[in-house]
């Protein structure tokens, strides 16, 4: 049980890193060239804040589910969710609005 928390909570912490980095430092990188591709160079810094909230709002959930599986394991979910669901509209936002479409 514990062993499941500290792994959950490392996962979401490497979202958050990662989130950050791609936010902060526009470490466009770490993203997958296609989702990339056709962002303008002056749209960048836009485009790497919102992908990098994204992942910090995923990570976020799955920190926070880490956490509450130590003291409350029925509500896992919903911080879960949350984070997952808020993280790919903002993703979805990003894509749509600076790349066209997912795979273009």
């Amino acid at each position: 049980m514990v062993l499941g928390c500290i792994i959950e909570f490392s996962v979401g912490a490497l979202c958050v890193v990662m989130g950050l980095l791609i936010w902060k430092k526009q470490k466009v990188s770490l993203i997958h060239d296609y989702h990339h591709r056709n962002v303008k160079k002056e749209d960048l810094p836009a485009y790497t804040r919102l992908s990098g909230i994204s992942m910090i709002l995923i990570g976020g959930g799955i920190c926070v589910t880490g956490l509450l599986n130590l003291f409350e394991s029925s509500l896992w979910w919903i911080p879960l969710t949350v984070g997952i669901v808020l993280g790919f509209l903002v993703m979805n936002m990003a894509q749509k609005m600076y790349n066209g479409s997912w795979f273009s």
